[in-house]
């Protein structure tokens, strides 16, 4: 954490830690992995939301806890701008992050995969590799989604790349 601004630190430190090494294959002690999984998330979600900075919301999407679908929103010059989440549980999970998708930013940015997948290769999978297997699901949002959104949103608004739901109505109707 060398080297990190002190929000991102004080954030990261108040989000658990997890100890249980499971992926999808582990069976029963992949649920065990998927209780603290829940545990830190909502942890993460309280504290966004004590701070006033709530911006996702995510859920399993099956029984397994394998696929897992949300929303995400940024606000850029008091405008929220809200985006479909999903990502799969790797299979050889906790050793290799989940792929974070936004489906509908797909080709609008180079820093970013086909099918949506956001790019978190430089900077944020060596830090998941160094912590794997206590970061979770909660730790991708804060260490990866959170400032893909912080670094590409201004730069896609302020490009037209995205609008803002508003103006494509107003834009629609005249």
């Amino acid at each position: 954490m060398e080297g990190w601004d002190p929000t991102t630190k004080s954030t990261l430190t108040q989000i658990p830690l997890l100890t249980v090494k499971a992926g999808p294959r582990d069976g029963v002690v992949w649920t065990q992995r998927l209780k603290e999984e829940y545990k830190a998330l909502i942890a993460y979600t309280s504290m966004n939301k004590s701070k006033d900075n709530d911006w996702f919301r995510i859920s399993a999407a099956n029984p397994e806890g394998t696929r897992w679908t949300g929303k995400c929103w940024y606000v850029h010059n008091l405008l929220k701008y809200e985006f479909d989440l999903q990502f799969d549980i790797p299979v050889t999970y906790p050793a290799t992050a989940p792929e974070l998708e936004l489906p509908e930013l797909d080709g609008k940015t180079h820093k970013m995969y086909r099918g949506g997948k956001i790019c978190l290769t430089v900077h944020f999978k060596p830090l998941w590799a160094k912590n794997s297997p206590r970061f979770g699901i909660a730790h991708a949002l804060c260490l990866g989604l959170a400032p893909w959104l912080a670094a590409e949103i201004p730069i896609l608004v302020d490009s037209g790349m995205i609008k803002h739901k508003d103006d494509a109505v107003s834009t629609s109707e005249t």
